[in-house]
């Protein structure tokens, strides 16, 4: 949550801008792009009267759904609306409208005429906004207070966020845990503290890394944090396919799993190196074998060298190159050599450590103004201590020259 003064408050998880929160009849609107679940409406306009009374309705974080207008009532996208819950009612924001919709469904596989999609009962009022904003309030004591009773309890978990239902009945706890974790007794104190229902929902470390936020080695806000909702699984072959190094510091996130960004790249890796030849055994030219020493991937360019595992001379060829070498070789043929091409050339990166001096972004014109100061001075101290005459007179008679 951000605050812009104190009437505006920014309630990004949930994506919407609360005004006059001190006030007897605060203001709540919903503000379009706040959060990741922004979905941009490309179909906007378009009608379609089989989906007209679907929208799409969000809440806090990743929570979002697909509800029905029940009751036939003028919505549209920013509206505030009561929907139906497991028990009482929720208040959420209408996020999407129209044939969009139908893409939404499809991706998450509900079908039109389902009947687990739950109902809109109608838009949310001056009261039903106050009461939401009150249960909102308490979410940050609640998680802390939550936190401190699983800890007296001894168990290996973490809440890792509450989310209160509109209606303020009922919360949801947010959790990690490595294992499975007995929290039975928990959810009898949480009953007893809180005086509402209590629903446990595991998280994994990606999604509380999401909740938490921050930057990522790439300078750039987390992924997880900014746009992505489902996480797909990462393996380590993902990093050998583009030929990293298995270092775990290097390829895990801040939450301690492998990066979500390996998975970006590693089709485009994986579709160039089918067309790479593998290479179990050196090339053979006449003036001796060549051994693989390197390969650049997305250029499809191999470095081979003479001698094994030096690095101090490579000849670049490129995968069609040695593919026609490779068939040579079958026939039993060689080529002359390799030392007839060019070597590799240099990196078109350079490394920015040790380029230069720390003072390189020092004003130099300030400093040879201060040595020229310095300079007139200890020739002035000279002169009054006695110093050579020569200089001044030769100064006089080149001036009147000059004239």
């Amino acid at each position: 949550m951000e605050r812009d003064n104190e009437n505006k408050r920014y309630d990004c998880q949930r994506g919407c801008i609360i005004t006059g929160e001190n006030s007897s009849e605060p203001q709540v609107e919903y503000r379009h792009g706040c959060c990741k679940l922004e979905v941009y409406d490309w179909l906007k306009g378009v009608d379609e009267a089989a989906l007209s009374d679907l929208f799409e309705v969000r809440f806090k974080n990743t929570r979002k759904g697909i509800y029905r207008n029940a009751t036939g009532q003028g919505l549209k996208t920013g509206d505030f609306v009561i929907v139906e819950a497991t028990s009482g009612h929720d208040l959420g924001i209408v996020t999407l409208q129209g044939p969009v919709v139908a893409r939404q469904m499809a991706a998450k596989h509900i079908e039109p005429d389902s009947p687990e999609i739950k109902k809109i009962y109608r838009k949310a009022k001056s009261f039903d906004i106050e009461k939401w904003m009150e249960a909102t309030w308490r979410e940050q004591e609640t998680m802390i207070r939550a936190r401190q009773m699983a800890k007296d309890l001894g168990l290996d978990m973490k809440i890792g966020d509450v989310e209160f239902q509109g209606d303020g009945t009922k919360a949801i706890f947010y959790y990690i845990a490595d294992a499975r974790v007995d929290f039975r007794q928990l959810i009898r104190n949480f009953a007893d503290e809180f005086k509402i229902r209590i629903e446990m929902k595991q998280i994994g470390a990606r999604q509380e890394a999401g909740l938490i936020g921050g930057l990522g080695i790439c300078g750039r806000e987390l992924c997880c944090s900014n746009y992505i909702c489902t996480f797909q699984s990462i393996s380590t072959s993902a990093a050998k396919v583009q030929d990293l190094s298995l270092n775990p510091l290097k390829l895990a996130g801040q939450c301690g799993k492998l990066k979500c960004c390996l998975n970006y790249e590693t089709a485009s890796y994986a579709d160039a190196r089918t067309r790479i030849p593998k290479l179990t055994e050196p090339l053979e030219f006449e003036d001796g074998q060549a051994w693989l020493m390197k390969t650049d991937i997305l250029r499809e360019v191999m470095y081979f060298s003479y001698e094994k595992g030096s690095l101090a001379k490579l000849y670049p060829l490129s995968a069609e190159q040695v593919w026609d070498v490779l068939e040579m070789n079958r026939a039993g043929e060689k080529p002359a050599s390799l030392k007839e091409d060019d070597l590799a050339p240099a990196p078109e990166f350079v490394t920015a450590v040790g380029e230069g001096s720390i003072t390189r972004f020092d004003n130099s014109s300030r400093k040879r103004k201060k040595n020229r100061n310095r300079g007139r001075r200890d020739r002035d101290r000279r002169e009054r201590q006695g110093g050579n005459p020569g200089g001044s007179q030769g100064g006089s008679e080149g001036g009147n020259g000059q004239g």
